[in-house]
């Protein structure tokens, strides 16, 4: 089949830029649900309370060990059967922010544990309460190898977006398939996906090595 330009630009790229806003706001909300649901994960998971430690390493590895289109099915089809009904875009960032909040929960314990154990102790002699020392002395120090990180899973999140067209979210791929299915011209749809995908991702990645190179100077500067 040859590549029509006519299509392209008449019918499958408005459409494509139509779904675009729900694709941005199921990453952004995702990562967002991500990012605070993963602190006080890890938190949790280093707790002193060996009980609450090891019922949360748990869950965390259960969370990380089944497939994430599994987990989208199940509050899609499931919590419904216990009165919880959620439009299909929140079941799906609820589902893409609980899954990656396990691999943010990964990250922020490597951020932390590369802060020199000195520096606990020297909050602690100086009688500074827990939440003050988190605030002032080791989050921001942990923020240099924690940004790149988050960053990577930033985009992660935006490739796992297709993932929601299972459960009839209008992104950028639901739309694709749609219009390929209606018109039996599949490339030119999945073609102006694809570059969608690749345009953003790189935007993405610029703007976290940005983020990167800001956290570094006023850390380090």
């Amino acid at each position: 089949m040859e590549w029509s330009w006519e299509f392209t630009w008449d019918r499958v790229l408005p459409a494509m830029l139509e779904a675009l806003p729900v694709t941005i706001q199921a990453t952004v909300f995702s990562f967002l649900l991500a990012v605070a649901l993963g602190l006080p994960l890890m938190l949790l998971r280093k707790s002193p309370i060996r009980v609450v430690s090891l019922v949360v390493g748990e869950l965390i590895e259960f969370i990380r060990g089944t497939p994430l289109l599994v987990q989208i099915f199940f509050l899609f089809f499931f919590l419904p059967e216990f009165g919880i009904t959620l439009p299909p875009l929140t079941t799906g960032i609820l589902a893409i922010g609980l899954y990656y909040s396990t691999l943010c929960s990964e990250v922020f314990r490597s951020g932390f544990d590369a802060v020199p154990r000195g520096q606990w102790e020297a909050a602690k002699a100086l009688n500074l309460s827990p939440a003050r020392t988190l605030t002032r002395i080791i989050i921001p120090q942990s923020l240099p190898p924690i940004v790149p990180a988050l960053g990577n899973y930033l985009i992660a999140i935006f490739k796992e977006t297709p993932l929601l067209s299972f459960v009839a979210v209008a992104e950028i791929m639901h739309v694709a398939k749609g219009i390929g299915i209606q018109t039996y011209r599949f490339t030119e749809a999945i073609t102006v996906a694809g570059i969608l995908f690749l345009i953003l991702s790189l935007i993405a990645a610029f703007l976290v090595t940005l983020t990167e190179r800001y956290v570094n100077k006023r850390i380090y500067h």
